[in-house]
């Protein structure tokens, strides 16, 4: 019974009940297809309904973040407690380049000193590619800030899901006077830009991205 038919009205309801961007579908269509493949493999039936079928992805600007947005992001007084937890750890991914659930899963032996330096040694969740990041006095301080308060399974930093996180930092990107549809991923690539401006090599960005091909990094 599944036919390209049914991967269409799949498709549409994605897009439309469900609410999904572009390229939110493809990825659901591809598991989809890995499940059909799995599905083949196992026996369940001997037709393929993505025959013909091609994924292409729509290429995403995300933007990124000037140094004097980060600054008045820096320095600005927020209100409410949430909003200044949520503030540090964007500002910690800023300067460090960890994706939101690599920061969630840090602990305090991901901090590693060599020759009088700290270092964040950990690996991306996304791709298990080692992420080594020298550790600014930014950072550095937002760590301390934190370092005196006990969270769950000892956790660097209190975090909330990254639904959450997100919408808290619209709020401060309101707050801040900044017309940009901020989320936690631009930290990566405001920490990519400011790096290539200030003269790191497009290799040593990409490495301490995690990226597993420069190509993305590019």
């Amino acid at each position: 019974e599944l036919t390209p038919i049914v991967i269409h009205d799949f498709d549409v309801y994605l897009k439309t009940v469900v609410g999904q961007s572009f390229n939110t579908v493809i990825k659901t269509l591809k598991t989809f297809k890995t499940v059909i493949i799995f599905g083949r493999k196992a026996g369940m039936f001997n037709h393929d309904p993505f025959l013909n079928i091609h994924f292409k992805t729509k290429r995403v600007d995300r933007g990124f973040l000037t140094d004097e947005e980060v600054d008045t992001i820096m320095h600005k007084e927020f209100a409410t407690q949430r909003l200044v937890n949520v503030r540090d750890i964007f500002l910690f991914s800023c300067f460090t380049g960890l994706a939101y659930v690599d920061v969630a899963n840090l602990t305090p032996e991901n901090i590693v000193t060599l020759d009088d330096k700290q270092w964040i040694m950990t690996k991306r969740q996304k791709t298990s590619v080692a992420t080594n990041v020298l550790l600014l006095d930014i950072p550095k301080n937002i760590i301390e800030k934190y370092s005196d308060k006990t969270y769950r399974d000892g956790k660097l930093f209190p975090m909330l899901t990254n639904q959450r996180t997100n919408s808290y930092l619209k709020e401060i990107a309101d707050i801040c006077g900044i017309k940009k549809d901020l989320t936690f991923h631009m930290a990566r690539h405001t920490f990519a830009t400011m790096s290539l401006s200030k003269g790191v090599s497009m290799e040593s960005v990409s490495k301490m991205l995690g990226h597993t091909n420069i190509k993305t990094t590019q």
